[in-house]
């Protein structure tokens, strides 16, 4: 048995019909760049997430950069994050001219340790960068009482986690502004690159209004050095379908998860299982294991037709393009254990119950 570690092409097939009517009105019309669908999308994404305001961008790293600068952050500042995610997040900060500054990874949920925030904090930090990974929501209560405590920006990294719930409140709602990516394989993705900031601030929403197009206030008439980082009318055409599908999409995943979790379970399969918290919501944009001798297990799925991914094999802390900040092996040790020990298993809305099955076997058998 042939096993993808995910499909676009099933997905695809079920909502085809959908999709054509908005691509081809698209087209005829010649509205290719802020057309019509982007507006409608920037009203109905950031009210899915029950936030004011959506500013759609050319890719989840734009959002990143241009949510930092948005809320003033630049040459100087520190923001803290967590080095166990993939590198835009820390690109994000970087491009906006400030510093990233690392704080480790609870073990259950892969997200940031919350109660090692304060340590992390000096006259420099301007704000707190969380990120949902995996679709699992950070813990926000306590993150945003920090963020209070010591007036600093709250900037969401959702780029995993459309639809997630943090207490009965989606991710997104809680910071000054959050960001998403609609890269192809998110939970809501794209024909293609895309992203959004999302905001319930007036302020950040016309900042960003202008960063994102050459800092024009009118034709020819710049207010400040911006960026060329709109959303397609074509991408927010195909993303306005696809959202009206988000939380049934979801549910699949999380059915499909469930189901690995049980039968891992049955099986007495040594694996470090994916946690979902009292507060969480998760959305399973991955299925992420822990296992020993992790390169041999894979190669030997490989064989057995079963394709998996290593996220992140490499913390950002340790990356050449970080350098410059001076960490070594041994300084964030969760964050660098989860690195050579996780493995993403096969996770998409319309995984088959039967490969599920084939996977699970697979490790009992490997693992035996």
């Amino acid at each position: 048995m042939k096993v993808d570690v995910f499909s676009l092409k099933k997905q695809y097939e079920d909502i085809k019909d959908e999709i054509k009517g908005p691509v081809e009105k698209v087209v005829t019309s010649g509205g290719f760049i802020l057309g019509e669908d982007v507006k409608l999308f920037e009203q109905e994404f950031p009210d899915y997430c029950g936030v004011k305001h959506g500013v759609g961008v050319n890719s989840g790293t734009d959002a990143l950069f241009l949510a930092c600068l948005a809320c003033g952050i630049g040459k100087g500042d520190e923001v803290i994050v967590m080095p166990y995610t993939y590198i835009a997040t820390a690109l994000g900060i970087s491009m906006a001219g400030a510093r990233p500054v690392f704080v480790d990874i609870e073990e259950k949920t892969y997200n940031i340790d919350v109660s090692k925030i304060e340590k992390a904090i000096t006259k420099k930090t301007k704000a707190i960068l969380p990120v949902h990974l995996y679709g699992h929501p950070v813990d926000m209560d306590p993150l945003m009482e920090i963020a209070k405590k010591h007036n600093l920006k709250v900037i969401e990294d959702c780029a995993q986690a459309h639809g997630a719930l943090y207490k009965d409140k989606k991710v997104g709602s809680f910071g000054d502004a959050a960001c998403f990516s609609f890269y192809p394989t998110k939970n809501l993705g794209a024909f293609g690159d895309g992203g959004m900031v999302i905001s319930n601030s007036e302020d950040i929403k016309e900042r960003l209004l202008l960063l994102r197009d050459y800092g024009r206030k009118g034709r020819y008439e710049h207010i400040l050095k911006g960026y060329n980082s709109r959303l397609d009318t074509l991408q927010a055409a195909i993303l306005r379908v696809k959202l009206k599908h988000l939380d049934e999409w979801n549910e699949k995943r999380r059915k499909s998860a469930h189901l690995y979790t049980k039968l891992f379970k049955e099986n007495n399969i040594d694996l470090v299982l994916p946690n979902e918290s009292d507060y969480a919501k998760h959305v399973y944009h991955l299925y992420p294991v822990r296992v020993k001798d992790r390169k041999s297990v894979m190669e030997k799925l490989a064989e057995k037709g079963i394709r998996t991914l290593m996220h992140y094999p490499i913390p950002i802390h340790l990356q050449d393009a970080y350098k410059d900040l001076g960490h070594k092996k041994g300084d964030f040790l969760i964050s660098e254990k989860c690195c050579e020990e996780i493995l993403s298993l096969p996770m998409y809305p319309e995984l088959p119950e039967e490969e599920i099955k084939y996977v699970v076997a697979s490790f009992r058998e490997i693992l035996k």
